[in-house]
């Protein structure tokens, strides 16, 4: 089964910390993954699933077996004159995705070009960048249940679907491994620049000549200007979710900051967190080999040798300043284990 005992993930997590795992395993395999899947239920040992370990913190060393999706495979499964479906593996990297469905005239994923990580991962937290998320495309996708061992059908409904959040991290968590996504793209290009950023980015540009290359190039310049390589640099990107309050605590706020920045929806506001961030003063923020990021107040850094906890007691740091300025509640992005 090519498992490895007291193995290092440095690797294997964007922030580039160092923490063990007791047993690790690459799986490349359905077929290897329910084997394996089945060891380890048998030595009754906890399971971390990684991918490009791009949202998550190891605060500490792992006691059980971590595994790394590999599986890879894209497939097309139903074709018409409006849509394309595709089946696409677990292990494949997202931003590979996005440019495998423009290559061939697909489009719908061109707005969440660059996101980091890999398939497997994307519906756990309904990825979600410049005005689309996951959900708009994905039609069902197939789990393990870690229990039985036995493949699942979860349809879009199924999934529970809402911001940053899916069933797979409440109710079914740590409950099933998503092996396979099933998505619909379109065959004709429909550009969404809805998202601020990309209305000003196209402003003086036909509506006619906006392409989903030209709409996927942009979100790539955009996030390459605001967060940093973490092949360089050791971050996961954004670490916290944009709160949500209610309308009578975001006129609060604005009477009292009138600069702060929200965006409707519905019955609520999505307050900007690198907004909240950077004016209680953590932007450019370092303390020994933790920091957050010079250019982006929501991206909290490794600059070498940091460890997890070190990551962590920073952001409990900025959790709190921000409550006690703002009275909002930030929560974490990012997956600490």
């Amino acid at each position: 089964m090519h498992i490895k005992e007291n193995f290092d993930l440095k690797n294997f997590n964007t922030f580039h910390v160092s923490a063990h795992a007791r047993f690790f395993s690459e799986i490349f395999s359905l077929e290897q993954l329910q084997e394996v899947q089945a060891w380890a239920r048998t030595q009754n040992l906890p399971v971390l699933l990684i991918g490009q370990g791009s949202n998550i913190l190891l605060k500490q060393d792992f006691p059980g077996l971590v595994m790394e999706l590999s599986i890879k495979g894209i497939e097309v499964i139903a074709t018409t004159s409006e849509h394309i479906d595709i089946r696409v593996m677990c292990g494949e990297i997202w931003h590979e995705v996005v440019c495998w469905s423009l290559d061939r005239n697909y489009y719908g994923l061109e707005n969440l070009s660059l996101i980091p990580g890999t398939v497997g991962a994307a519906p756990i937290q309904n990825i979600g960048a410049y005005g689309v998320e996951i959900k708009d495309t994905l039609l069902e996708l197939s789990a393990l249940e870690i229990s039985t061992g036995q493949l699942v059908t979860f349809s879009n409904s199924q999934c529970k679907f809402s911001y940053r959040n899916s069933i797979f991290k409440n109710e079914c968590r740590d409950q099933y491994i998503i092996c396979s996504v099933s998505l619909r793209l379109s065959v004709s290009a429909q550009c969404n620049i809805n998202y601020p950023a990309l209305r000003e980015a196209f402003k003086d540009m036909p509506a006619s000549s906006i392409t989903p290359a030209l709409v996927s190039a942009q979100v790539c310049k955009i996030r390459s200007s605001k967060l940093p390589d973490h092949a360089t640099l050791g971050n996961a990107g954004s670490f916290f979710w944009n709160p949500l309050v209610g309308l009578q605590q975001f006129n609060e706020l604005r009477q009292q900051f009138p600069d702060i920045v929200g965006y409707h929806d519905g019955d609520q506001v999505k307050l900007a967190a690198a907004w909240l961030i950077e004016q209680a003063g953590w932007k450019g923020y370092r303390e020994g080999d933790v920091g957050v990021h010079t250019n982006h107040a929501l991206v909290l850094v490794n600059y070498g040798s940091a460890s997890g906890a070190d990551l962590v007691a920073l952001s409990k740091k900025i959790q709190a300043t921000v409550l006690v300025k703002f009275g909002v509640q930030l929560w974490p992005e990012v997956r600490i284990i």
